[in-house]
Order: C-alpha cells, then structure tokens, then sequence
C-alpha cells in the first residue's frame, strides 16, 4: 500500500532553563528551534492531495506562535513540565495533530532541531 508523506520546515525562537539539570542547561539560555512537521496518509484526495500544504503551514504558525520569543518556562504547559526538546516535541506534536489530523491524514512525526547537531523525532 502507498503511503505519502509530507514535510514543513519552519523556526520559532525562543529562551528556556531547565529545572534539576545539573549543568549549564540549568541557567537561561535560548535557541533558534527549527521545526520540521510531517503529515502521512495512504490516500490522495480528490485534488490529488494528501492536503494542501499551506493548510500545515497556517496549523503549525498557529501554535508555534504561542511559543516564538517567550521564555518557555513561562508558557503553559512548560510553566509545570520541564522545557526539555523532548517535551516540546511531544507538546507540538499533540497541538498540531489536533488540528491537520482527519480521517484520511495523520500528523506522523514532529522533530525539533535545538542546534544544528541536536534533535528530537516524535512519534505516535
């Protein structure tokens, strides 16, 4: 069977601590974040399409905003779960799938990219 899957790159910039690291880590710090989002499906719509890729773009800008130059520790749900990359992941991926998500297409996978040497996949 098929599948299609396709891909967004986007950024948001943003600063964060992270509680009980015994490190650096632990002191404000920030990132450029580079986002990248992937939709999958088995079938094509009418058009042709899994779905239409500004569709994932206005999703993904729509709760990105939320985080794009504040301080993470400060923005629910981060305010009570550690900003990690791991748990920024797994937040985006829950926020954006509930909106791309429909019966035919899938938010398949979130990675965030914290440097350009250091990201995390998400998946369900």
């Amino acid at each position: 069977m098929p599948r299609f899957t396709l891909k967004i790159l986007t950024d948001f910039a943003a600063s964060h601590q992270l509680r009980d690291y015994p490190g650096e880590c632990a002191r404000l710090h920030g990132h450029n974040w580079k986002v990248e989002v992937e939709v999958s499906a088995g079938q094509l719509d009418q058009q042709g399409m899994v779905m239409d890729f500004k569709d994932i773009k206005r999703a993904t800008h729509e709760v990105i905003a939320r985080l794009d130059h504040r301080h993470l520790n400060d923005c629910p749900p981060f305010d009570k779960i550690n900003p990690t990359v791991e748990n920024i992941a797994a937040h985006l991926f829950a926020e954006i799938g509930k909106i791309v998500s429909s019966e035919t297409a899938h938010l398949s996978a979130i990675t965030i990219w914290e440097t350009d040497r250091a990201c995390v996949r998400y998946t369900e």
